[in-house]
């Protein structure tokens, strides 16, 4: 009867784990097929930090199959991406000092993992934003809504 407390209890605390999880911090994975493993990431404005950790679940090297996280507006990804071409692997296909970018992990290959933590200060709720893989011809699949702010989108998303 004391193991079945212990197993109760137990599953008592996972349960409720995930209830309390921090709705800051958020894990995402990609994977040598060229997807992320979310369409929709939200925050709410009580955020005043955000932490996006990118998780690579396959298995080929960075310089293969590499991804990376990158946020920026809607209508800056484009730019973004072409500015990534130009710099290349060597400099993780994101431009250098690029103001467009409000964040952005680094290029992670197979089995590696990637946090990036930064301010909302400068997002605004109901702007468009979007998050996307700058690595060569990655953004076309690999890309999603980052919501900020949205009370109903947020708590849709999180379900």
């Amino acid at each position: 009867m004391t193991y079945l407390r212990v197993i109760g209890a137990g599953m008592l605390l996972l349960a409720s784990a995930g209830a309390y999880a921090d709705p800051c911090k958020i894990a995402i994975d990609s994977n040598d097929m060229m997807q992320f493993s979310a369409h929709e990431l939200a925050v709410p404005t009580t955020c005043t930090d955000v932490e996006v950790t990118l998780r690579h679940a396959g298995q080929l090297p960075a310089k293969v199959m590499g991804h990376d996280w990158v946020l920026a507006k809607d209508s800056d990804q484009s730019a973004i991406v072409n500015a990534g071409l130009a710099a290349g692997l060597s400099h993780g296909f994101l431009p250098e000092n690029d103001k467009r970018i409000i964040a952005a992990t680094k290029v992670v290959g197979g089995g590696e993992s990637t946090t990036v933590k930064f301010s909302t200060a400068a997002l605004v709720q109901g702007a468009r934003y979007v998050f996307f893989c700058t690595a060569p011809g990655h953004s076309s699949v690999m890309h999603g809504k980052f919501l900020f702010g949205d009370i109903a989108r947020v708590a849709q998303a999180g379900k």
